[in-house]
């Protein structure tokens, strides 16, 4: 089976970590999605569709236990917090 682009998303800007307090909830995941796919010249999908692709990738958007990494996530944090740039 193909690899969905949200797989790639996750495997690409996100850590796995089970001990972590800080992890990403469904607003920052999807914020840290829209940087990743800008960075790779493709159209977001909506926040709808970008839930049902997570929940298909198994990940549970209230409890996700993940965290950003990579490109994506400098992005996404210069992003949000343009006065630190």
């Amino acid at each position: 089976m193909a690899t969905s682009h949200f797989q790639q998303f996750l495997k690409q800007a996100t850590v796995f970590d089970p001990t972590s307090d800080a992890a990403l909830g469904p607003d920052c995941l999807y914020g840290l999605y829209v940087s990743w796919a800008e960075l790779h010249g493709l159209n977001p999908k909506s926040d709808q569709a970008f839930r049902a692709g997570m929940h298909r990738c198994g990940i549970d958007l209230a409890d996700s236990k993940l965290r950003m990494t990579g490109p994506a996530a400098a992005n996404y944090i210069l992003c949000s917090y343009p006065a630190v740039a």
